[in-house]
């Protein structure tokens, strides 16, 4: 699977590891976060990681943030995204059970390395559950056709 990984300068800290998770895991990486720790601004790694996703150059994302909330809500202004912002092992199953989630949201400051790695590993693994969920993505979708701009 293509992945691509963003983050701010409050990410970096946890983006080495999580690169070198999904390689172990025989990934295609795409990074297109921050290098720096100097500060920068979560929409400007948000946003083309989103695109990716949304333009179909990559199956998922990932984006790291101090808590994950910037990101996410960046990420869900793209059409075709449907990022969460998950804490724990149980989020990161659900919101791929659930909601075909595309893009995991994780806050580096709120979760430990392991907990961040263990997410990740399910998040990638865990297949879309469809039947009654499809119906409610698909509603997103027709949503998303009618009033939201596609990534160009």
């Amino acid at each position: 699977m293509k992945v691509a990984v963003g983050n701010d300068h409050r990410g970096l800290p946890v983006k080495q590891r999580i690169l070198t998770l999904l390689t172990e895991l025989g990934h295609e990486v795409v990074d297109l976060g921050a290098n720096t720790p100097a500060g920068v601004d979560f929409p400007d790694y948000a946003i083309p990681v989103a695109e990716a996703v949304s333009r179909g150059q990559v199956q998922r994302g990932i984006l790291i943030c101090a808590t994950g909330h910037g990101m996410c809500i960046a990420a869900n202004k793209v059409a075709g995204v449907r990022a969460a912002n998950c804490r724990d092992v149980l989020d990161a199953e659900l919101c791929r059970r659930h909601n075909d989630a595309n893009v995991l949201c994780l806050g580096a400051e709120l979760i430990g390395e392991e907990q961040i790695e263990r997410m990740i590993r399910v998040w990638l693994a865990t297949e879309f559950e469809g039947g009654r969920h499809t119906r409610r993505t698909e509603k997103v979708a027709a949503y998303e056709k009618t009033h939201c701009k596609p990534a160009s």
